[in-house]
């Protein structure tokens, strides 16, 4: 399917406001994103930040939100407090079958997305007082630290999650793509523009030579279609709708499909679970002086062996177990046994099921090596080329998927529009003359 050209985007009306709401939107989110909390001296927090909390969980939250939380911004938690909240749900789906069962009711999903909400309020809160205590055991940090600055940081950071939260709702529902997803996307590019910039200041000063940044793009072109190859690529497994007789006669025509089994069918979601359980130990060893505590973190320090292994077996086991929640090849057997449709050679139900989660489980395996690669390409790019930003990892999946989901959405906006022009012109040619419909 080719991208749509630039010059189309424009000239579809609908899809013009939907496009400039979508930068409205984003362009209200990044302004905020710069407006600091009071009484935070913004200055110690960025440096400790770049010194020590690097590899960190703060390191990896402040990623996520364009580096909102190293400048204390009143937007610090940005999206992460929602994300956080619909994960909880997605998985207590299967723990709990009665959250199961909303999930697959329209009435449900509105009763879920209205308690992720709330869930949302709550953690927001508990990560701004978090942040709050945090920010006061830094010396230098806050002007006057105490309650009064607790409380202020709390409703300041909250109010902020929760206007992100509102932002994002409305481009899903006003604009172009996942108003959720594109604003952990813009963070993101927004956070590798210093990066990059660095980078020309390193070959402007010999620091890096023209031909490591020519051989470092090469890579990069290569690991960004690898990305897109790999998120596209899916298993089809046939499917076959018998014929079906409508009455007086007539019958139906079976029809012939697919069901599409992805390589990456769990996303970006194993890299972030293996590494919130990675970087533990040296996030403790930072806000902690126990000896045994800094010694695991140096065990378990990025660019180690023992780092690369468990952060490896963490990604695949968090694949497969990630994949089994959200993909549940019994429910598809039964929903394809119900239409009566079947896989040729298979028979319905549990033999069905059993077969595609055979299928599932050989397809995972090289999605899983494929998530542990890109997860472990960072430490390898800064490694060999010696550049002050890392490419791959949770970033670069992120960055690739929703710039694929947001192209397809406009695809269909265009694709629609010609058929809406094709229904009201009316009328076909036949053999060179004109029949009205």
């Amino acid at each position: 399917m080719a991208a749509p050209r630039i010059p189309n985007l424009f000239s579809v009306p609908e899809l013009k406001e939907k496009i400039l709401f979508t930068l409205l939107v984003l362009a209200i989110y990044r302004a905020g994103a710069h407006i600091a909390t009071p009484g935070v001296n913004v200055q110690v927090l960025t440096d400790f930040v770049r010194n020590q909390a690097a590899g960190t969980l703060f390191g990896v939250y402040d990623m996520f939100v364009g580096g909102g939380l190293s400048r204390a911004t009143v937007l610090a938690l940005g999206i992460m407090p929602y994300i956080s909240a619909s994960i909880m749900f997605q998985l207590a789906g299967a723990v709990f079958p009665y959250i199961d069962k909303l999930q697959k009711e329209e009435e449900g999903r509105k009763k879920i997305t209205q308690w992720t909400r709330y869930l949302t309020v709550a953690l927001s809160i508990f990560q701004a007082y978090g942040f709050a205590i945090f920010t006061e055991s830094l010396q230098g940090a806050v002007v006057n630290p105490g309650w009064g600055f607790r409380l202020t940081t709390v409703l300041t950071l909250t109010t902020g999650a929760v206007f992100v939260m509102w932002l994002g709702e409305r481009i899903t529902e006003r604009g172009v793509g996942n108003g959720m997803s594109l604003l952990i996307f813009f963070s993101i590019m927004e956070g590798m523009l210093p990066g990059t910039m660095q980078t020309i200041e390193f070959v402007r000063t010999r620091v890096l030579s023209p031909l490591g940044v020519v051989v470092l793009l090469a890579v990069m072109v290569g690991v960004v279609a690898g990305v897109i190859a790999i998120t596209v690529a899916a298993r089809r497994i046939p499917i076959q709708i018998p014929r079906k007789v409508m009455g007086r006669g007539r019958i139906r025509e079976g029809q012939k499909t697919f069901i599409p089994i992805r390589i990456n069918t769990a996303g970006v979601m194993p890299i972030i679970f293996a590494q919130s359980i990675i970087i533990v130990p040296g996030t403790l060893a930072t806000f902690s002086n126990t000896p045994w505590l800094r010694s695991l973190a140096d065990t378990f320090a990025p660019q180690t062996t023992p780092y690369y292994v468990t952060y490896a077996i963490l990604i695949i086991f968090f694949t497969y177990f990630y994949t089994s929640i959200i993909f549940n090849p019994v429910d598809l057997a039964e929903n394809l046994k119900k239409q009566g449709g079947f896989i040729p050679g298979v028979k319905p139900g549990a033999a069905t099921a059993d077969y595609i989660d055979d299928v599932l489980s050989r397809v995972t395996l090289p999605g899983s090596i494929f998530l542990t690669l890109i997860a472990l390409l960072p430490f390898f790019i800064y490694e060999w080329f010696n550049v002050p930003f890392s490419f791959g990892g949770t970033a670069l999946l992120i960055v690739v998927g929703v710039a694929l989901d947001t192209v397809i959405q406009i695809q269909q906006h265009l694709h629609l529009r010609h058929y809406d022009d094709f229904m009201k012109q009316g009328r076909l040619k036949f053999r060179g003359r004109r029949r009205y419909m």
